[in-house]
């Protein structure tokens, strides 16, 4: 069994011209999942949280402040904004830059260590129509995101089966989220049957899951990289080689942009591209 671990990274507004304090526009919503063999889950949770134990004990030792594991939930939003840590996390306040860092490399070289694997759905708001609202939205990155799970699962286990992780957001959009599920599961979609992907997916509270929060992490780079329009940020860069590739073509695979008329479908082609070169410098075209 593969587990997939989902979060979401820009806001789910519609609107592309909605500002951000800072003047930018949230015109880009990403939906990003990470990928896990079911034996390599314990080595992940062991090899995260031992470190999270390391640092709350040295806090309790050095500062007497306590925190057990639901304590230490790390966000990006938290780890960039000294102003969001402070009112959200006391622990991650009270830890140094350094150790920060530390327990942020812990989550990212979880990545390369454990062979895990990337999805993400790139949605630029400003092609959308006018119809389309929070939910659907959502629903429709959730539905492209199911959609290469199930060619991965089909291509490369076809013998197993995939269960989705989730964090608990708003209830009515959980539910609308599952009640789509579900119809997949019966129904499919007009390009894939889902033959892999079992039950409903499962919904938790991101402090108790640090898939989820992996999942957090690299959705944000992914959604930096895109609002930017800078595809060589080196956090994205870093992760470009564990997405999702078919063994025969050179298609986007793991990373889908959404619409297909949206400017950054070039970008995203380009560097895709000289991934599979780097996989194949004989020049074969086979990722």
């Amino acid at each position: 069994m593969y587990f997939f671990y989902f979060d979401e990274s820009g806001s789910r507004d519609p609107d592309p011209s909605v500002t951000n304090q800072d003047g930018s526009t949230e015109h880009v919503y990403v939906l990003t999942a990470v990928g896990m063999w079911e034996n390599y889950w314990k080595r992940f949770d062991r090899n995260i949280a031992n470190v999270k134990l390391e640092l709350a004990d040295h806090l309790f030792r050095s500062k007497g402040l306590r925190f057990n594991l639901a304590d230490c939930e790390v966000k990006s939003n938290w780890i960039r904004s000294p102003k969001a840590r402070a009112e959200k996390s006391p622990f991650l306040e009270a830890l140094t830059a350094e150790d920060r860092e530390r327990l942020v490399a812990t989550f990212f070289n979880q990545v390369t260590q454990l062979k895990l694997i990337l999805f993400a759905v790139v949605v630029d708001k400003r092609k959308l129509h006018d119809h389309i609202t929070h939910e659907t939205l959502h629903k429709k990155a959730y539905e492209l995101l199911l959609e290469r799970i199930e060619h991965f699962m089909a291509e490369y286990h076809s013998r197993h089966n995939a269960v989705v992780v989730m964090d608990n957001t708003e209830k009515n959009l959980n539910q609308a989220v599952a009640m789509k599920h579900a119809f997949f599961q019966r129904e499919g979609n007009q390009n894939v049957r889902f033959r892999h992907i079992i039950e409903y997916p499962f919904f938790t509270e991101s402090n108790l899951s640090n898939g989820v929060q992996l999942a957090d992490l690299c959705g944000y780079n992914i959604y930096r990289a895109f609002k930017r329009a800078d595809l060589k940020y080196p956090y994205f860069q870093m992760l470009l080689p564990h997405f999702y590739r078919r063994s025969q073509g050179k298609q986007l695979d793991g990373l889908k942009v959404f619409p297909g008329d949206s400017e950054l479908v070039a970008p995203a082609a380009a560097c895709w591209q000289e991934i599979v070169q780097k996989a194949n410098p004989a020049g074969s075209g086979e990722a």
